[in-house]
């Protein structure tokens, strides 16, 4: 008897035993179920191996128990598609923020949830693109639900991607504040080198991203002005870009060097650079192509060949994928009273693969009035200027000069005489063929190609940039960089100097109010540039004396003679205020700049899945058809499509 009643009491005591807790990390779907301890194992997910951890745990967030669950399932095969579908924006980012959802990190058998506000920073820079295919934002990158807060320990999924994993070394405490260290640098080294210098300096500098590559890398800039990040009135600016094709590294390290030296010298007191970075915004762009320079970094320092790496991760020469303007600028140039300037886009640009590096550059340049400009690039040693794409397609190699040859010709001469190697008059070195040509060479006279970032600079911006080809060899070994960088150094600041060449000014009216997009035209030149939103403008020019004329929509012209001295090393101050005119004429391209684009700019709304052939309205994917047109996409998951990315209508 009891034995009886022992057995039952066991019995209810059984029953009544509550529940396992959750552990963190362990809710699913808003619910608890019962877990095992976590259990961490290696990642084998394919598109989760380059995520900055080694190790997760199953289930995984989603409930998701095994391996061959999680690789079967839609929000897998989506994280696997997304480059895809929205053709390389916000990716790797979005893929990453999947994995760590779908491949939750682990670490001694504990479960770290990835940090919420790295997915509400994610989800709002990103939503307009899913927004743009008719795609709703996936419930397993719920910010809320599987995400955790900073004091809960999180961590950041993404680190990886702003060069915060595998940083550079510190070096010892002893080393001078102005050591430069002549080393090739990785992605994430460059990234801590530019944002050290920008700590060091940051009351002069400061760092920046013009978009992401295709691989979601940043495209990082380092600023230097004396108020960082802000236009000023009058202050031209300039940039340096390196390392356009991958495989050509030697800007990129110079730009590098570069940052670190600026910084440095005016800490220092050297005068020269507290000139130059007191009256300029200078922008270094070291590396618009990091992932073909990951991919020649593979090959190494003095084995890369001539191609690996040069094209970007989609197999794009970026130096090629421009639109092509110069062929529209000859076919004006026989036209009376036609500008060779502001030229737009054609539409039937955008139906061809533009590289989100490219799109990132050209937005750069619509967002910030540069002056001057230069791109570093590798394989010779000469400085190059437009047009690069020859008057005559056929001809390869022809003589194709710009309105401007007399400008481009002393800007490139800038950089040329101030190299040591480059002013050397020795035929039998790197680059001797451009010895009697002075070591400058016009583009298309060099060789032809269209879609150049140069050409593209010149007729779409005010910006004059030219191509420094700054040695013959694209990856030399790290024993050379130190005798490069000498070699550059002064070249590289007299260029920047030239960007105070010319003149300025600001164009008014009557009341002192600045106009905006006003022309500023020299007589016998087909090229005018225009002003800024302050009504400040730029206008490179070599010595000699011009007729220069500021007009504007609804106001009269303003005509001046001014001559610029040959010993002239800042810009002339040229003001024009101009007075409402009665009748303001309809002429040839003689519009405002506001008109020159299309209202619905393609750059700003371009979409990279539009059906060209047949057009059809933003956002109406839903008219005439059950789902929208990626819906394909995921046609072999038979019962378990992804219902909740069709938005609700």
């Amino acid at each position: 008897m009891v034995l009886r009643l022992l057995l039952l009491l066991g019995g209810l005591l059984r029953a009544t035993k509550p529940a396992p807790r959750c552990e963190t990390g362990q809710e699913t779907l808003g619910q608890c179920h019962t877990v095992q301890k976590a259990k961490c194992v290696d990642i084998a997910l394919s598109s989760c191996t380059d995520v900055a951890y080694t190790q997760m745990v199953y289930p995984n967030f989603l409930d998701q128990k095994s391996r061959e669950v999680i690789e079967y399932s839609s929000e897998y095969l989506l994280i696997s598609v997304l480059h895809n579908l929205l053709q390389g924006e916000c990716n790797p980012d979005l893929r990453l923020l999947g994995c760590s959802v779908l491949a939750p990190q682990c670490e001694k058998d504990k479960v770290i949830k990835p940090c919420r506000h790295v997915c509400e920073n994610l989800k709002k820079n990103c939503l307009p693109a899913f927004d743009a295919i008719d795609m709703a934002w996936p419930y397993f990158l719920d910010c809320d639900r599987f995400f955790a807060g900073e004091e809960e320990g999180c961590y950041d999924p993404l680190a990886k991607l702003r060069g915060e994993v595998d940083a550079e070394e510190d070096l010892p405490s002893d080393v001078p504040a102005t050591f430069i260290q002549f080393k090739h640098h990785s992605y994430s080294q460059m990234v801590s080198t530019l944002k050290k210098t920008a700590s060091k300096c940051s009351h002069i500098a400061t760092t920046y991203s013009i978009g992401r590559s295709f691989e979601g890398k940043d495209l990082f800039v380092i600023e230097f002005s004396t108020k960082p990040g802000h236009h000023e009135l009058l202050k031209p600016e300039f940039k340096y870009i390196g390392n356009m094709h991958g495989n050509e590294v030697v800007g990129k390290e110079l730009l590098i060097y570069l940052a670190q030296y600026l910084c440095s010298e005016y800490l220092l007191g050297n005068p020269r650079i507290q000139t130059l970075i007191n009256n300029t915004r200078i922008h270094l762009l070291p590396s618009l192509n990091p992932d073909g320079y990951e991919l020649a970094a593979e090959e190494g320092a003095g084995y890369n060949g001539w191609v690996i790496g040069r094209q970007t991760a989609q197999n794009l020469d970026l130096n090629r994928n421009f639109p092509d303007l110069t062929s529209e600028a000859y076919r004006r140039a026989g036209i009376r009273g036609a500008r060779l300037d502001h030229i737009p886009i054609p539409q039937s640009y955008w139906w061809g693969k533009v590289a989100p590096e490219t799109k990132a550059v050209m937005k750069w340049l619509r967002s910030i009035p540069f002056v001057l400009s230069a791109s570093l690039h590798g394989g010779e040693l000469v400085v190059t200027y437009p047009y690069d794409y020859s008057r005559h397609p056929m001809e390869e190699k022809m003589f194709s000069p710009t309105p401007d040859e007399k400008v481009f010709k002393m800007l490139a001469k800038a950089y040329a005489d101030a190299h040591p190697v480059i002013s050397d008059r020795s035929e039998l070195r790197c680059g001797g063929n451009f010895v009697k040509r002075g070591g400058i060479i016009n583009g298309a006279e060099w060789y032809s190609f269209t879609g150049g970032m140069a050409d593209f600079n010149y007729l779409h911006t005010n910006c004059f940039e030219v191509t420094v080809e700054v040695g013959c060899e694209k990856f030399p070994l790290e024993e050379e960089l130190f005798t490069i960088w000498h070699e550059n150094k002064g070249a590289l600041l007299n260029y920047m100097e030239m960007v105070h060449r010319g003149i300025k000014g600001i164009v008014s009216d009557k009341f002192g109010n600045p106009i905006k997009n006003a022309r500023i035209s020299v007589r016998g030149i087909q090229h005018d540039v225009t002003t800024a939103a302050d009504g400040d403008y730029w206008r490179l020019l070599p010595p000699g004396t011009f007729i220069i004329s500021a007009q504007a929509p609804g106001y009269s012209r303003v005509m001046k003679r001014v001559t610029i001295p040959a010993r002239m090393k800042q810009a002339g101050r040229v003001d024009f205020v101009l007075r409402p005119a009665e009748a303001w004429p309809s002429k040839l391209l003689r519009r405002s700049m506001e008109d020159a684009y299309d209202p619905h700019d393609p750059l700003e709304l371009f979409d990279p899945h539009a059906q060209h052939g047949q057009p059809e309205a933003r956002g109406g994917s839903a008219a005439g058809r059950e789902k929208p047109w990626w819906w394909s996409y995921f046609s072999s998951l038979d019962l378990h499509k992804p219902l909740w990315l069709l938005k609700q209508r």
